[in-house]
């Protein structure tokens, strides 16, 4: 385990802050008398989502959807359903983070098969370093690296979802020994 911070913060609250406004704002215009549905992805996307949803200024719905990854080919399954039919519905999916983009594909494909009308993507964090597969990002926060990112909804084995700012774990063998090691470092900043 090293001696130095065992995180560093990367984007600051009032960053995201003033970003999710921005991404409110653009919604608000192309989205104009269309009545969006917001998808928000469970479970780190509450936080995006439901600042998000307050900086849009024009009539709309939430709802939530639940994904998992399992088996060796990385099948994807649906833990909790929407309750809102989506036939016909402009659908914006709410996501806190996209990587590879093989689960976003699949999600958007198979929105479109219940068949709603449009579906677009807000995305607080993009790591298009590490996209496998091309997939529209039409409402993107910021763009990241590679680093193992939690806060603003990002977690660690469900710890850290609740800090206001995101911070890049440096080091995570000092987190796997301590998993509170965060903890004071974060409450100082």
């Amino acid at each position: 385990m090293g001696e130095g911070p065992i995180a560093a913060k990367v984007i600051p609250r009032d960053e995201i802050e003033s970003r999710v406004i921005e991404l409110g704002e653009a919604i608000s215009h192309d989205y104009e008398n269309r009545h969006p549905l917001f998808l928000v992805m469970l479970i780190g996307s509450i936080p995006f989502g439901a600042d998000l949803v307050r900086s849009v200024g024009i009539d709309s719905e939430i709802d939530f959807l639940g994904l998992n990854r399992f088996g060796d080919g990385g099948k994807i399954g649906v833990t909790l359903d929407t309750s809102t039919p989506l036939l016909d519905r402009n659908v914006v999916i709410v996501e806190d983070i996209i990587d590879t983009g093989l689960t976003l594909t699949t999600l958007r494909r198979m929105i479109l098969d219940r068949g709603a009308a449009s579906v677009s993507t807000a995305a607080l964090l993009d790591k298009s370093r590490r996209r496998v597969t091309e997939v529209p990002i039409e409402y993107r926060g910021f763009e990241v690296g590679d680093e193992f990112l939690v806060g603003y909804g990002l977690d660690w084995n469900g710890l850290y979802r609740n800090m206001r700012s995101i911070w890049a774990v440096l080091d995570l063998e000092a987190l796997n020994a301590d998993p509170m090691a965060l903890v004071p470092q974060i409450h100082e900043a």
